[in-house]
């Protein structure tokens, strides 16, 4: 029997998106087409692969069972067909698209724009926004490289940690806490405070740190984007607490004021994530060597806290 290795990225799609629209959008193909891969699949594996259970398609035991084994196969002739030619960055022209935490953006996107000019001026940077909730574009090919706080647990998803930064306060300048020699947890909890999230969560690991404490703080608001949550603790008495590299531009604002955090908490990871399927692409092994050169110089924490508060001191729970 002859077999066709589309049917291979066919039901590697399928058993990834559990749809066969969703596995149409990420091979780029019409649902019809899927349709008739899926009953190819079906027909030469002798399984059904997907069932309806009321509006969603669930995945059979044997598709469950082989659904790792798919993925390898499917790496592994990806790996055997793709060119190996070197790579010509002079003459390479190719868009990448880049879904970033907005302040890694602003922290390091200026400089890997510079590095890829430099290197290669016929590659262009498309820098799109996070998404509100968790979308497959990774998956898709839409996106080539995101870079947030996150570590993706999709097995077809690379993910590394290319820095991490401690977690800091922002207050206007002349906030009330600024004048308090040694920060403690009880201050820290009694202030009202704007909590930055692009799903608009109230609460996170910081609560779950002064619930331990016997604390718990009031957020009065929440805002998508540490650029925005800025503005809020610029013009009030609100403060907002972010991983240490996001703000070292409010560091040098004169109206606003970075203090140390008076909890123990680990530092914010950065990861650098994209698709297996570009694990041997030149331009895109090229790309993720200069945005992690960038990610890391922006992610490593400076010599110390650029507050006007003295550290605490070292407290048990």
């Amino acid at each position: 029997m002859q077999l066709d290795l589309n049917l291979l990225a066919a039901l590697d799609a399928l058993l990834e998106e559990g749809s066969v629209a969703g596995a149409a959008a990420r091979l780029h193909v019409t649902a019809p087409a899927m349709s008739r891969s899926l009953g190819r699949i079906r027909r030469t594996t002798g399984d059904q692969i997907l069932v309806r259970t009321g509006r969603t398609m669930t995945p059979t035991p044997y598709a469950i069972a082989v659904r790792e084994q798919v993925h390898e196969l499917l790496h592994q002739v990806q790996g055997v067909l793709a060119p190996s030619r070197e790579l010509d960055l002079a003459t390479l022209e190719r868009t990448f698209t880049l879904r970033w935490h907005d302040s890694l953006v602003a922290l390091s996107g200026p400089a890997l724009l510079t590095a890829v000019r430099r290197q290669a001026p016929g590659v262009r940077l498309r820098f799109v926004a996070e998404s509100s909730t968790d979308t497959p574009e990774l998956r898709r090919g839409e996106v080539d490289l995101e870079a947030n706080a996150n570590n993706p647990s999709a097995p077809d998803i690379r993910a590394e940690t290319v820095g991490e930064t401690p977690l800091v306060i922002v207050v206007r300048q002349g906030h009330p806490l600024t004048r308090a020699r040694t920060l403690t947890a009880q201050q820290y909890a009694d202030a009202e405070h704007v909590s930055v999230s692009r799903r608009g969560n109230l609460s996170n690991a910081l609560d779950d740190a002064l619930a331990h404490l016997g604390l718990t703080r009031r957020v009065v608001a929440t805002a998508p984007t540490e650029a925005a949550a800025l503005e809020f603790a610029r013009g009030s008495d609100l403060l907002i607490s972010v991983p240490e590299a996001t703000t070292r531009s409010a560091a040098a604002d004169p109206g606003l004021a970075v203090l140390p955090l008076p909890l123990e908490l680990p530092p914010a990871p950065v990861y650098l994530s994209w698709h297996q399927r570009y694990d041997t692409d030149h331009a895109h092994t090229w790309l993720r060597g200069l945005a992690r050169t960038a990610l890391a110089t922006c992610a490593a924490p400076p010599s110390a806290p650029s507050g006007r508060l003295t550290p605490p001191p070292t407290r048990s729970p």
